[in-house]
């Protein structure tokens, strides 16, 4: 479980494959990996990932099928910068939100805007994600706890102070980005708690869902 507080920026230096799937060599920047041990998760770019080497400058970790078609990993260079989190304690300050670090899908960054001194994004959600995505709730990009200040359809807008930009990689991004994203877990449950004895079925359906929670008051 992370928090979505970024603690350092890093740069993959390698990506390789291994047969389906590839392993990524991270360096980890001014992350502290003096109580990393082999088998620990940091948040890459907000994927939770599993160190299972140890480089003296950052880690090495595999990137399952799966990982790599849900997630803009595939878009990846060696070169690219990340965000970096190391799983919380149980002592961590809570800053940001509950995030898994079990990415939903990929996103993209359609319009960048200069606000004073804050940068205003809009960014294009897969409208499978759209439902979960609501203002003023939460949402994780490439790893980072956000805010959501704006909703029109499938695309949201975020407002990101000086500080979050000159600490994490959103100060680079421009349109046509592809970013990893992560709804709030709450909702996803529970959207899935409310289908009661439907959650059985193989596949129950969206409109399903969606009335459920209508009918409950959720969707307004």
């Amino acid at each position: 479980m992370f928090t979505g507080i970024i603690e350092a920026v890093g740069t993959i230096t390698a990506i390789t494959p291994t047969g389906q799937d590839v392993s990524v060599t991270v360096d980890s920047g001014k992350l502290d990996l003096a109580d990393v041990k082999l088998g620990d998760s940091i948040a890459t770019n907000g994927v939770c990932l599993t160190v299972v080497k140890l480089t003296g400058k950052g880690y090495v970790a595999d990137l399952s099928l799966e990982t790599l078609n849900r997630t803009a990993f595939t878009d990846y260079s060696p070169g690219q910068r990340v965000n970096l989190e190391k799983a919380m304690l149980p002592t961590t300050r809570f800053g940001g939100h509950m995030v898994s670090g079990h990415v939903d899908n990929v996103g993209e960054i359609i319009s960048r805007t200069q606000t004073g001194r804050a940068i205003e994004f809009w960014i294009k959600a897969p409208d499978t994600l759209a439902r979960y995505i609501a203002e003023k709730g939460s949402v994780a990009i490439d790893g980072i706890s956000l805010t959501v200040n704006a909703v029109r359809g499938a695309e949201f807008k975020l407002t990101i102070v000086p500080h979050t930009a000159s600490e994490t990689t959103m100060e680079h991004f421009k349109p046509g980005r592809k970013v990893n994203l992560e709804v709030d877990v709450i909702a996803r449950y529970l959207e899935r708690l409310m289908l009661g004895e439907k959650a059985a079925e193989s596949e129950p359906s969206s409109e399903l869902s969606m009335a459920l929670l209508a009918r409950s008051g959720f969707l307004g």
